[in-house]
């Protein structure tokens, strides 16, 4: 199994490329199942989650072409003709949930594993299925599976989401492009992901508005086609990144970042005392006065501050003047890696819902494991900041998130490599 060490102490100067985004990609496969013509996406991040859902859809009797070193993926479900999404593919990943919805639509019946993930937390797929059956799905749990069948073409419905669903918000816009009538959701996510798939899905002729708003309208078509269409750039990679210049000092411009995509966390890095300065190719980012402000922050859905850069904002505010206060309000277990920083020296304490992070001096290196995805990379960012050697286990979970990661901090001047354990 592999290591990330990292000898901190250095300062990062340089440009760092952001990769297309994983959340937006792994939405967009899924959508391939809607329609019998190829969907060429471009701008394809290459990462662990990306080559899962390949695997899935191939599962499934879809054709998938990687090309451009996997940065262009066609895929084609013409002779798709499977209904069942298997449990050894599934668990692995929480985002599989999303051929649940396309696989209804189009075939009539899907056979779906509960699906697995980082354990950050329940996060139930409930929403999902009850936004399924409210448009006439008959849905039955039972193996592990859900199991779902409709009679005909799935029925327009209005829903309701009790609180803001990402996952359920695409699996459900994806199901109703070929339903019948107009569905409408309402207290919908308005995550840059979602419009970026009510976009895609649009140049497939589906007929949909609203996206970007809690409240969005889709008109049910006959048939999707097929299209081309460019993933967005990973905001969850960008803002990670953004705070690497801020954790260790140093000037680094991140090339195709852009201002709204991060505009919660700009506002927050500024009251940190960091400054972020719109380029020609993308944001920069250095200390304005060489130390780091505390601060409160609470995550929230978007626009509110991700949940996705909780763990790396707790790491830069760990150096911070002063006392933090972070309330995490999306996932009930995702403190897990304030024991891993407290490790290297970090002052934290957690009450519940909420970490309280009394800035030190300085952090030490030392052996530390990652719990998911984005705690791994907030150890990493730790690491830069740390004296001496951090050694960060279980990377697999970045591997997952994060298109390398260790190139990028190195070109601007990180000590930092992978190695066997």
């Amino acid at each position: 199994m592999d290591q990330i060490l990292v000898r901190g102490g250095r300062p990062l100067n340089g440009q760092i490329e952001i990769s297309g985004a994983k959340n937006a990609c792994l939405t967009l496969m899924p959508a391939a199942l809607l329609t019998e013509e190829p969907l060429e996406l471009t701008n394809a991040p290459r990462l662990a989650d990306i080559e899962m859902m390949t695997k899935i859809l191939v599962s499934l009797g879809a054709a998938v072409q990687l090309s451009e070193q996997g940065r262009r993926i066609t895929i084609e479900a013409k002779n798709f003709e499977q209904t069942l999404a298997h449990y050894d593919l599934v668990r692995k990943m929480r985002a599989s949930i999303l051929v649940l919805g396309p696989i209804l639509a189009r075939m009539g019946e899907a056979t779906v594993s509960l699906p697995g993930g980082c354990a950050i937390g329940a996060r139930p797929v409930d929403l999902h299925l009850k936004g399924l059956e409210a448009m006439g799905a008959e849905l039955e749990l039972k193996g592990g599976y859900v199991h779902a069948k409709t009679n005909g073409r799935l029925k327009a419905a209005v829903i309701e989401f009790p609180f803001v669903s990402v996952g359920a918000t695409e699996n459900l816009m994806m199901a109703a492009t070929l339903g019948k009538g107009t569905t409408v959701l309402k207290n919908a996510a308005r995550e840059p992901e979602i419009v970026d798939l009510a976009r895609c899905l649009r140049k497939m002729g589906a007929e949909i508005e609203g996206e970007g708003t809690d409240f969005i309208e889709i008109e049910g078509v006959d048939a999707l086609k097929g299209t081309s269409h460019k993933v967005i750039a990973d905001r969850i990679e960008l803002g990670t990144f953004m705070l690497a210049p801020a954790i260790t000092g140093g000037e680094v411009e991140l090339i195709g970042g852009k201002r709204r995509l991060v505009s919660s966390l700009i506002d927050k890095l500024e009251e940190a005392d960091i400054a972020v300065e719109d380029t020609e190719n993308g944001l920069k980012v250095r200390r304005k006065n060489g130390h780091i402000e505390a601060l409160e922050l609470t995550t929230e859905p978007y626009p509110g501050f991700p949940t996705d850069l909780q763990a790396q904002m707790m790491a830069l505010l760990s150096i911070a003047k002063g006392t933090s206060k972070i309330h995490e309000k999306i996932f009930e277990n995702r403190f897990m890696h304030a024991p891993e920083l407290m490790r290297m020296g970090a002052d934290i304490e957690v009450q519940g819902g909420t970490a309280i992070v009394r800035g030190v001096e300085k952090l030490r290196g030392a052996p530390v494991m990652a719990t998911d995805l984005r705690a791994s990379v907030g150890l990493v960012l730790a690491g830069l900041a740390a004296e001496g050697e951090t050694q960060v286990s279980r990377v697999y979970h970045l591997d997952r998130g994060y298109e390398n990661l260790e190139a990028k901090l190195a070109a601007c001047g990180a000590d930092i490599e992978r190695v066997k354990e």
